[in-house]
């Protein structure tokens, strides 16, 4: 072969592979394949949304509202104060027709700016939250107590109005029976207890208000009550008696309290249950006589159906988390005794 026409051959053959490398895709390696695949599906991020979950503060449960309606929402009910109240006379007896000028309401120390609203209100739903002391110092009377409280349910709630819950406590709170309309259901809850054990009453209170109350479906006006029944010496508790108030006055109910001290004088434990009953705008009650306790009850239920409620906007309120005092006071009425509960803690932004 001459020399020229190798040179010719030989450059046919690179123009050839010039061409097929120009047309043909470069190869991927199938574990390269594979391994990008996988990359997609486990890091790709989901698709982009403006939705923010919300809460709604009386339970926790998602709501539909919008960002702009949330915010128009919390601009006309944060600064409001809804206070329910008692007033009775010289005598101790129920004062139940007065009227919104009968009224002055004081907001940490400054008359408030404004009453919203005034109402009676007998005719409001009841959420009632029972804590009934299980341990071994009340075993001596802890039937006749049970078989009272029983009573007080029966006569208290009205079906598919009102609602209860059942708790126990010795060294730990039980709840024997949840959230019911249902009076049988709560007297089974009742006679479910059983005495034994220490006491932690402050966890007991907090739990009743922070697990029950402050998460139980609140779809309008209402009213809540915990009746306590104990000989207030606490020894079990992880809480002290002051944050277990606290809890209460966040919840907003009035706590009643039950002595079972049966001793004929009032004892230390009994001071607490004072403390716990005047800080939530509640009584207490000390029945030395087994008889008393049905007594103490039927003033409760009585006490239930003859209050007031007042919601009003305090003159300089702030959303700082601060505590702040309330006062009610009779305007012309100096005979007469007015009780709520002693402040509440300002919302914090």
């Amino acid at each position: 072969m001459s020399f020229r026409l190798f040179l010719t051959l030989l450059a046919v053959a690179l123009w050839s592979v010039a061409a097929f490398a120009q047309t043909s895709p470069a190869p991927v390696s199938v574990a390269a394949q594979s391994t990008a695949s996988a990359a997609r599906q486990t890091t790709s991020p989901p698709a982009a949304t403006n939705d923010k979950p919300k809460t709604t503060a009386a339970n926790g449960q998602q709501s539909s509202t919008s960002d702009d309606e949330s915010v128009a929402t919390i601009r006309k009910t944060v600064n409001e104060v809804n206070v329910v109240f008692t007033v009775t006379d010289k005598h101790g007896r129920y004062v139940k027709d007065l009227k919104k000028d009968d009224f002055k309401v004081i907001d940490d120390s400054k008359p408030a700016d404004e009453v919203k609203d005034f109402r009676n209100q007998t005719d409001l739903p009841l959420q009632v939250g029972l804590l009934v002391d299980a341990s071994n110092s009340v075993r001596d009377r802890f039937k006749f107590e049970q078989e009272s409280a029983i009573e007080f349910l029966n006569q208290t709630i009205r079906p598919k109005y009102d609602t209860a819950f059942v708790v126990g406590f010795d060294v730990t709170p039980e709840v024997t029976q949840d959230f019911t309309d249902n009076t049988e259901s709560l007297s089974r809850g009742v006679r479910l207890l059983r005495p034994g054990g220490g006491t932690a009453m402050f966890d007991a209170l907090y739990y009743a208000c922070r697990d029950k109350l402050l998460k139980a479906p609140r779809s309008g006006p209402l009213r809540r009550a915990i009746i306590l029944l104990s000989d207030g010496e606490d020894n079990q508790s992880h809480v002290t008696r002051e944050e277990s108030i606290e809890m209460a006055q966040r919840a907003e109910v009035i706590v009643y309290t039950i002595s079972t001290n049966i001793s004929g004088m009032k004892g230390k434990g009994d001071k607490v249950l004072e403390r716990i009953a005047d800080a939530t705008g509640g009584r207490a009650f000390f029945p030395f006589q087994i008889r008393d306790v049905a007594n103490a009850f039927a003033e409760i239920q009585d006490e239930l159906r003859s209050q007031y409620a007042v919601s009003y906007k305090p003159a300089d309120f702030r959303t700082d988390g601060r505590y702040r005092t309330i006062e009610i006071v009779a305007s012309d009425h100096k005979n007469l005794h007015v009780r709520s509960r002693r402040g509440y803690f300002a919302p914090a932004q």
